[in-house]
């Protein structure tokens, strides 16, 4: 209870800072303001595609608001639900969460506009070396075979990243030949860690959260679909966002060439890409 009612304040405390903020950007005459709401999770590709789209459309002013999960599905709410503001008005105008089952969920009630929701990245699993290591195998395939590599990998039952992970080698069929050459972390952290202590040969992690770490570790294998199901963020336009078409154009963006390739260079690939 007490969450909740401190997310609604904060949710109300939000929308006159965001109302004024928009009023002084159209006081300015040519500038016109972008709300996005969004995960802290997906502030990187969210605030690089921002970036580019001012950078071809320099009237307008990208503004990112980020909650996470639950408080941002109940600010979402809060705003859609303030008698102040009707079509067009409101001070958000593109949701993108972490995942698209919150989404989901405003659209069923009403948050978001039904047929807005535009998937714009995914998530792979990626298998990484040391960059010192000169002999590395080339596909996840390997693995399985007489190499013997050593492999950092997260828990399957407490994240996502092992979840997946497990998924991917039953898939290949290479459970039975890796089991005893596992070298279990609770994290990406942690794989990372045993990986430059020494402790494995390669790791498994999330694309972005191999790109982070270049300078350290390079990537050598991609996991494509069927074998595994990455996870896919979009983004959807909130029911009172100001201008339809501009939201339009940034949602076109992030689909677009362009912006797929700000995507990818970030670690993730393009949803439905095989």
């Amino acid at each position: 209870m007490a969450r909740t009612r401190r997310s609604v304040l904060f949710a109300a405390s939000l929308l006159p800072v965001l109302s004024v903020w928009a009023m002084v950007l159209a006081g300015q005459g040519t500038v016109e303001p972008l709300v996005i709401g969004a995960s802290p999770s997906m502030r990187a590709p969210v605030e690089a595609l921002g970036l580019a789209f001012e950078q071809s459309h320099p009237n307008v002013k990208v503004k990112v608001y980020y909650d996470s999960g639950l408080d941002l599905r109940r600010t979402i709410a809060a705003v859609g639900n303030d008698l102040r503001f009707f079509l067009g008005s409101g001070p958000i105008d593109l949701v993108a969460p972490g995942g698209d089952e919150l989404l989901a969920r405003l659209e069923s009630k009403y948050y978001v506009l039904p047929g807005t929701k535009r998937p714009y990245a995914a998530v792979p699993l990626v298998l990484v070396v040391p960059v010192t290591l000169v002999e590395a195998p080339a596909s996840f395939d390997e693995l399985g075979k007489g190499a013997g590599y050593r492999i950092a990998i997260s828990d399957s039952a407490l994240t996502e990243l092992g979840r997946q992970t497990g998924q991917l080698f039953n898939a290949l069929g290479i459970v039975g030949d890796v089991k005893d050459r596992l070298d279990v972390a609770s994290d990406a952290r942690g794989i990372l860690d045993h990986l430059l202590l020494g402790q494995a040969d390669v790791g498994i992690l999330f694309g972005p959260d191999a790109v982070l770490e270049q300078e350290r570790v390079r990537i050598v294998a991609q996991a494509g679909r069927p074998s595994v199901q990455p996870t896919v963020h979009s983004m959807a336009m909130h029911r009172y966002c100001r201008n339809r078409a501009l939201c339009g154009a940034f949602l076109a963006f992030a689909g677009s060439r362009e912006g797929q390739a700000i995507v990818k260079s970030l670690g993730y690939t393009a949803p439905g890409e095989p």
